[in-house]
C-alpha cells in the first residue's frame, strides 16, 4: 500500500459534513437506478493526498496506531477503468507500473471483490489503472486505486450503493481509502479511517519530489516504534493552528504548522531524503516534509510561479528522480464523463 497509514480491517463512521463527495447524487454514486450493467466501461479519476499533519500515537495491542491525520487531496490523479469481463483481471500503465501488483492483492481488485460480495454477484470485471500518482511514495496511490475501482464497479454494475456503505467498504480495504473516495480535506482519527471533513479557504500550491524506489508503510511504522521505544508517546491530536490555516487559506501559517511524526523514521530508513528536503527549501519552498510514510517529499510554496521554479531546481539538484507540481484541495473519486 502506498500511503501514510497502515492497512487493516475495521468499520468506519459516516463522513460528517454536507459535501456529497462520492458522486452527483446524494448518498450514492451519481449513477442511479438499475440497468447500468449494459455500460461498456466506466472510468473514475481519484486524487493523491498529502498529510499536512500526521500525529502518531503509541502502538495499540492490535498492532495499529491511533492517528490524528489531516489529509489534503492534491491534483495528481490515477484513473481506474472498469469493463465487463469473464473474470476479475487487473492491468496497469504509467510511471512505475511494473511495480504495481496485478493479482488480487491489488486494492483495486480487493475493492471489486468486496463490493461484489456485498451484493451477492461475481466480481467479473477488468480493471485498468492509469497511474500518475507515485507508486509506494506516501501519497496513497494504492488507496486511490481501491477507491476508484469501488466507485467504477458500483457504476458499471448499476448497484447505486449508499455512500455510507461505500465508506464502510473503503475502511475495510485500508486506512487511507475512505479519504481517497472523499477528497478535499479531512481529519482522520482511529487508524485514519474515521473522517471529519474540514473547510479550506483557498488554494495551496505544492511541489512533490519523487524518489527512486519506495518505502514500506508497515516498515516505517515499525521504525517509529523502534525510535520511540521507552518514551511517553502523546495521544495524537490535530493542531488548532493548522486547522485554522486551512480554514483561512493562509499559506504562510500552514507552512509553519506542517508536521509528520513519520518523517524521522522515514529519514532513518532513507537518510538521502534529507538532501532532497534541503534542496527544496533552498530553492524557495516555504516548508518541506516527507509525504506520509515517504519517500516522496512535499514542498509548500507561495504560488504557481514559485512551484515551477522549485520543481526545476529539485530536478536539477540530482536529489530526486523527478518533481511534480500540484494544487490542493482536489475533489475525491469522480466519474469521468
Amino acid at each position: 500500500m502506498s500511503g501514510g497509514t497502515e492497512r487493516g480491517n475495521g468499520g468506519t463512521e459516516p463522513v460528517r459534513g454536507g459535501t456529497d463527495a462520492v458522486g452527483a447524487g446524494t448518498g450514492g454514486t451519481g449513477v442511479t437506478g438499475a440497468g447500468n450493467e449494459g455500460r461498456r466501461s466506466v472510468t473514475v479519476r481519484v486524487p493523491a493526498k498529502v498529510n499536512v499533519q500526521l500525529a502518531v500515537g503509541a502502538a495499540r495491542p492490535d498492532g495499529f496506531h491511533d492517528l490524528a491525520n489531516v489529509f489534503l487531496a492534491v491534483s495528481l490523479y490515477d484513473e481506474v477503468t472498469a469493463t465487463p469481463a469473464g473474470t476479475l483481471t487487473v492491468t496497469c500503465e504509467g510511471p512505475d507500473a511494473d511495480k504495481v501488483p496485478l493479482d488480487r492483492t491489488n486494492l483495486a481488485a480487493r475493492a471489486a471483490e468486496l463490493l461484489a460480495a456485498r451484493h451477492g454477484i461475481a466480481p467479473d470485471v477488468h480493471l485498468h489503472i492509469a497511474k500518475d500518482i507515485p507508486v509506494a511514495g506516501g501519497m496513497a496511490g494504492g488507496s486511490a486505486d481501491g477507491a476508484g475501482a469501488l466507485l467504477a464497479c458500483d457504476a458499471l454494475w448499476g448497484l447505486n450503493t449508499p455512500r455510507a456503505e461505500l465508506l464502510d467498504i473503503c475502511a475495510e480495504l485500508g486506512s487511507d481509502v475512505p479519504f481517497s473516495l472523499v477528497g478535499g480535506a479531512a481529519l482522520g482519527t482511529g487508524r485514519g479511517e474515521r473522517l471529519t471533513e474540514l473547510p479550506v479557504g483557498g488554494t495551496f500550491h505544492w511541489v512533490f519530489a519523487v524518489a527512486d524506489g519506495g518505502l514500506s508503510t508497515p516498515v516505517v511504522f515499525g521504525e517509529f516504534d523502534r525510535l520511540t521505544e521507552g518514551t511517553d508517546v502523546p495521544e495524537p491530536a490535530a493542531s488548532p493552528a493548522l486547522l485554522e490555516a486551512l480554514r483561512t487559506g493562509d499559506t504562510t501559517a500552514l507552512a509553519g504548522a506542517l508536521a509528520n511524526d513519520l518523517q524521522a523514521p522515514a529519514l532513518s530508513l532513507r537518510p538521502s531524503l534529507a538532501a532532497t528536503l534541503a534542496a527544496g527549501t533552498d530553492a524557495g519552498a516555504l516548508a518541506a516534509l516527507v509525504s506520509g510514510s515517504g519517500p516522496t517529499t512535499a514542498f509548500l510554496v507561495k504560488d504557481a510561479e514559485t512551484a515551477t521554479a522549485v520543481a526545476t531546481a529539485l530536478t536539477a539538484s540530482g536529489t530526486c528522480r523527478t518533481a511534480r507540481t500540484a494544487t490542493s484541495p482536489a475533489p475525491g473519486a469522480r466519474l469521468v464523463p
